[in-house]
């Protein structure tokens, strides 16, 4: 038990170590009785400073000035760094036409700042350490038992390579028997005619040796040579065996097809950005963007824009066509959709060719010299948005038929790499349903999917690993929810997202945080959205059917 408290927590004297405490000495730090008072000050009452318990450490222990030992440092020189200074050093020549500020008021500044960072550390920053702290234990709780499952899984993929291997070595073990009995079979069906011609012979040889012997003339008159029939010799039957022809073992397509490990990856999750936090990418924007032109398309419902090059752009709506338009409007090419139904969306690939989605066919087309071909065909699933990322693979958005699930699948041509559709605890990271979900890859190959369903812009990584959600801006005052339609990125890994419902864009940085809103340019329904290469907006507008071009960089 602590000796300066009793059973009832009552503080007691330091010096006597029974009485209840009555005074402090602010000097010494010590709690003293009143009796006690005495003996603690008789070396000098001006070495102490006794004040009422209640007010302890209310007293300012002043440093003493290093130039006059006798005095202490009641201000501060604003000139010297901040420099502690006497009454005696302000009238000195060193400090002549200096400006000075008293400690006390600079102390009780600083107290506050410790006040407000203490109670930012203790209710703040120390529970967030804590929440991950506690997060990171439960991961490596985990960690051996996830791992397990890992080893399990690749296990179960060696099994079934097993059983398929073994269907494989099977079915050509099988072939080779049926092979061996036709072989088997021929060669017995020519052994049995040379067998049948030499039981001819045989006999001939014997009717010979008897009319030779004979002297019936008839019968040797008769005689007729069958020898050149027989000498004719019969073909020789040479039947080669089947051969194995072993395939090299290729180790590199081997590990491709059986399946490979995504490396380590880590994510982080944004919760706010800090008003003194510096973002050098606000700089780069403009206070109000400006509008550059305005392309009209005629389609009643406009949703979806691709940029080509530096003159024209790919546009779609509900309409079962697809236009393309120079930058000062004029309609340069139109392809009708094969199914005769709109495109959900479209995408132009690094070839240069028209990506569009027929969801009615459930597939993906390619239009190439004006020809269409089918590129990918779902079962079970129905494709919504796409997009052509860095390394010309197509990212596509789908859900099931159910409309309980969706997914990210990643393509190279007609073939499936990769499946993005829970995080780390096994949740869904998209919405379930068949709601609208434009999807674009940012510059730092990250995958942003604008989920209109669940009011969120979804952030992975290029392992399909979230790093953030995005769910609107507080300080943008609004009157519906945000729920974003379009999606795009600029060269700088910024991401633009439409607002349809509140007739804006939001800007965030590559980490989720939000720059500006553009909500100027009498921007009316903005939908689908692309860049092009010197990051110029371009924004379709549902219902007005335009496609505005929009600078927002300085």
């Amino acid at each position: 038990m602590d000796p300066k408290k009793s059973a009832q927590d009552v503080y007691r004297c330091n010096l006597c170590e029974t009485a209840m405490v009555y005074s402090y000495c602010d000097m010494c730090h010590v709690n003293l009785c009143m009796p006690c008072i005495g003996d603690h000050i008789s070396d000098g009452y001006h070495k102490h400073e006794i004040v009422p318990f209640t007010e302890r450490r209310s007293t300012l222990i002043y440093p003493k000035c290093e130039t006059h030992q006798h005095k202490i440092c009641e201000y501060q020189c604003e000139n010297c760094n901040a420099v502690l200074v006497c009454s005696f050093c302000i009238a000195s020549e060193q400090h002549r036409g200096h400006k000075f500020a008293e400690v006390s008021e600079v102390y009780m500044a600083k107290k506050e700042v410790i006040k407000k960072d203490t109670a930012e550390l203790e209710n703040l920053i120390t529970p967030m350490y804590e929440e991950i702290a506690l997060d990171l234990e439960r991961q490596l709780a985990n960690l051996d038992e996830r791992y397990e499952k890992l080893a399990t899984t690749v296990s179960k993929q060696g099994e079934e390579w097993h059983r398929e291997m073994d269907i494989v070595i099977n079915s050509i073990k099988k072939e080779i028997s049926e092979t061996q009995v036709k072989h088997r079979a021929f060669l017995q069906k020519h052994l049995d005619e040379i067998k049948q011609i030499q039981s001819i012979i045989k006999q001939t040889v014997i009717d010979l040796l008897e009319t030779e012997k004979s002297n019936q003339v008839p019968k040797a008159i008769e005689y007729s040579s069958k020898n050149r029939e027989f000498s004719e010799r019969p073909p020789k039957i040479q039947i080669s065996l089947p051969t194995f022809i072993p395939k090299p073992i290729d180790n590199e397509k081997l590990n491709a097809l059986f399946g490979q490990i995504i490396p380590l990856s880590s994510a982080t999750e944004v919760d706010f950005l800090s008003p003194n936090q510096s973002n050098t990418s606000v700089k780069e924007l403009l206070d109000e963007s400006e509008l550059v032109t305005t392309i009209q398309t005629e389609y009643e419902k406009l949703t979806s824009a691709t940029y080509i090059n530096e003159d024209s752009v790919w546009v779609s709506g509900w309409s079962n066509d697809i236009k393309c338009f120079n930058i000062k409007g004029l309609l340069l090419q139109t392809i009708k959709t094969k199914s005769g139904n709109f495109p959900s969306d479209i995408a132009v690939d690094g070839g240069g060719d028209l990506l569009y989605i027929s969801s009615k066919t459930q597939s993906v087309n390619k239009v190439r010299n004006e020809q269409t071909e089918e590129l990918i065909r779902l079962q079970k699933w129905t494709p919504l948005n796409l997009c052509v990322t860095s390394t010309d693979d197509i990212l596509i958005t789908m859900y099931s038929d159910d409309q309980t699930q969706s997914k990210v699948v990643r393509y190279s041509g007609s073939t499936e790499k990769q499946t993005i559709q829970f995080d780390e605890e096994g949740k869904p990271l998209y919405s379930g349903n068949c709601l609208i979900k434009f999807i674009t890859e940012n510059r730092n190959y990250d995958i942003c999917l604008a989920d209109w369903g669940d009011g969120a812009i979804v952030v992975v990584n290029q392992y399909g690993k979230l790093n953030w959600r995005y769910t609107g801006q507080p300080s943008v005052k609004k009157s519906k929810l945000f729920r974003p339609f379009g999606i795009t990125t600029d060269s700088k890994s910024r991401i633009l997202a439409s607002d349809s419902d509140n007739h804006c864009i939001h800007i965030l940085d590559h980490n989720g945080h939000f720059l500006c809103c553009i909500d100027n340019c009498d921007l009316k329904d903005p939908y689908g959205l692309c860049v092009d290469n010197i990051d110029n907006l371009f924004v379709c507008e549902f219902f007005k059917g335009n496609v505005i071009k929009i600078k927002y960089l300085k």
